[in-house]
């Protein structure tokens, strides 16, 4: 399959393929758009069943990162990098150092960060072979772990969520659904506790909802059973997809704001969830934290600019709704609009300075 016919191609501005012999490394790096600044995103380590496999998923998110840093009003661009292989069997420092030099090669365009199959240790390797990366912990630097400021951007906004919803300037006595008890969502747990929120809680780990459950006074119910809780808000913090044509139907919450990725598994779900007056926090938009950490990193923002740009989704939160009410359109949709908008901008002001 050529990378121009491929179903998830998009305009993009550089597809790279890579393959190193000595080291067994196979990769692709997608820069989706260069608009707003490098490309920057995650490199994701995963057992792929095909080439063809590998290059759908990165033309997917590397797109969906020109999306994540445009809404999140940051001056980066999207890409992202896939390493094809397991992640417990095939991730050897000769494969990292040689995936650094792929890296190396876009001369910048692209700046790679963690994402699923990269742990802490294996950035430090990849530093060692290139400077275009960030999104860890570098002594004397701000940005770096992510998880405590991701939870709370999906905290604000779900504040902002509810406040447009429900008209609550707070979540004191407001019923939340979390799915999911990773660094996310008990940060958010803890949060929304200190608020005075009724948690209704599930996780696949025992320990984590016996946590909350002990700390927070939280109900446990299973996975499967907290989508559909008598709630006033539920907030996916697990699982993609969980937003499909068997749950949406069901739903008792009248707002979705959570910290998961890809919680849609169709935009056309976004319109369901218009139809039946929930409103949904676009994932891509509530939970920038995470890249609002890296792009400190990169940049060199202090902790206070970065907290305070975290602070700020709730703001985009609010525009993205009352746009959303103005056009009678579904959140998402207008979302990728503000994001595309914004690209767009970028572009024409580059034209329009070299002309």
């Amino acid at each position: 399959m050529s990378v121009f016919e491929a179903p998830d191609f998009h305009e993009h501005e550089e597809v790279s393929f890579f393959s190193d012999a000595a080291s067994g490394l196979r990769s692709i790096i997608a820069v989706h758009s260069t608009a707003l600044g490098p490309a920057c995103g995650g490199t994701r380590v995963y057992p792929y069943a095909s080439g063809d496999d590998a290059l759908t998923d990165v033309l997917r998110l590397s797109r969906g990162m020109s999306y994540k840093n445009a809404i999140a009003n940051l001056p980066l661009g999207g890409g992202k990098a896939v390493i094809i292989g397991d992640p417990a069997k095939d991730k050897t420092e000769a494969r990292l150092l040689a995936h650094a030099q792929a890296v190396n090669a876009l001369g910048g365009r692209y700046i790679t960060a963690m994402d699923v199959g990269i742990a802490h240790a294996d950035m430090l390797v990849m530093a060692r072979g290139t400077n275009h990366i960030a999104g860890y912990d570098q002594p004397g630097k701000t940005g770096g772990a992510s998880g405590p400021l991701t939870a709370l951007g999906v905290f604000v906004g779900l504040k902002a969520s509810v406040k447009h919803r429900l008209g609550a300037d707070t979540t004191k006595d407001v019923t939340i659904a979390i799915q999911g008890l990773g660094k996310v969502g008990m940060g958010l747990a803890e949060r929304l506790h200190e608020e005075g929120a009724r948690l209704i809680v599930a996780d696949v780990n025992a320990d984590a909802t016996r946590q909350a459950a002990d700390r927070f006074g939280a109900k446990v119910v299973s996975p499967d059973e907290v989508v559909f809780a008598d709630c006033d808000v539920f907030s996916p913090n697990a699982l993609g997809a969980i937003l499909n044509d068997e749950s949406v139907p069901k739903l008792k919450a009248k707002v979705i704001a959570g910290g998961a990725n890809n919680q849609l598994a169709r935009d056309a779900h976004g319109a369901m969830l218009k139809d039946r007056n929930i409103l949904y926090a676009p994932d891509y938009a509530i939970n920038g934290g995470g890249i609002i950490c890296v792009a400190g990193q990169i940049f060199s923002w202090t902790d206070a600019e970065i907290e305070q740009r975290v602070r700020a989704i709730a703001d985009t939160m609010t525009a993205i709704y009352r746009r959303a009410d103005a056009d009678g359109r579904p959140t998402n949709l207008v979302a990728d609009t503000i994001a595309e908008e914004r690209m767009k901008a970028a572009r024409a002001g580059v034209k329009a300075a070299a002309a």
